[in-house]
């Protein structure tokens, strides 16, 4: 299926939106809980959610500038934060001429221009798989349609796999094995998450219970020098 530079900013713009409602969900006890995303706490991996869009933000205005990706100093409101840097990506992707230039992607490679439809497919990707990160990590669940899951499975068997994965700084760790009916497990598993990851329940934190949250359309720990913010 063809898909339109418009095409893919509609669904990205559902991916996070996604995530915007399930950070919002999150109290300040969850912001130590381990994640999906080996070592990183909840609180790291909103940290680097919010840095990828300013980044993006800045590649759609042609800024190339490897300082735009770094995590910002969080304030007093994580969600508020985290979704400031939310509407801002998207108000980029949605400027007049954005579908017709080249993104600078420190990030991922040094010195090559990405077509602004691809770049913002790598967007894409990482906020369907982020927003399940999120939503394990409270114990909630993420839905999307099967017109978002299509082209989103489409995107992650286009990532390469192989050596690459294990590189230091790679994207995304080696695809684990996946068994089951669900497009959501199937990215993420081909994306190197396991889509049977459960979080630890911690001493003094309360159970959600398995709470449902019904979405339109879905590492690192902190240590002494601050977050380090792989890729995605």
């Amino acid at each position: 299926m063809h898909m339109t530079f418009g095409d893919m900013v509609a669904l990205d713009a559902l991916a996070v939106h996604a995530s915007v409602e399930l950070v919002a969900r999150a109290q300040p006890a969850d912001m130590a809980r381990p994640t999906p995303c080996a070592d990183w706490t909840l609180h790291g991996l909103i940290s680097h959610m919010a840095a990828q869009h300013h980044g993006f933000a800045a590649a759609a205005a042609g800024d190339g500038d490897p300082a735009r990706w770094r995590p910002r100093r969080p304030g007093s409101d994580p969600g508020a934060d985290y979704r400031a840097s939310a509407e801002a990506v998207l108000a980029a992707f949605s400027a007049p001429g954005v579908a017709d230039r080249q993104f600078p992607l420190p990030e991922f490679a040094a010195g090559p221009l990405f077509p602004a439809r691809r770049a913002v497919s790598f967007h894409f990707i990482d906020y369907v798989v982020h927003s399940w990160d999120v939503a394990r990590t409270l114990g909630l669940e993420v839905h999307f349609t099967p017109e978002l899951l299509g082209p989103a499975l489409a995107v992650a068997q286009a990532v390469p796999g192989g050596e690459a994965r294990l590189a230091p700084g790679s994207a995304f760790a080696p695809a684990v094995a996946w068994h089951g009916c669900s497009p959501l497990d199937r990215i993420v598993a081909i994306l190197g998450r396991s889509p049977d990851w459960k979080r630890p329940q911690l001493p003094g934190l309360p159970c959600r219970g398995g709470r449902t949250a019904a979405m339109p359309g879905s590492t690192r720990r902190q240590n002494d020098s601050g977050w380090r913010c792989p890729r995605s």
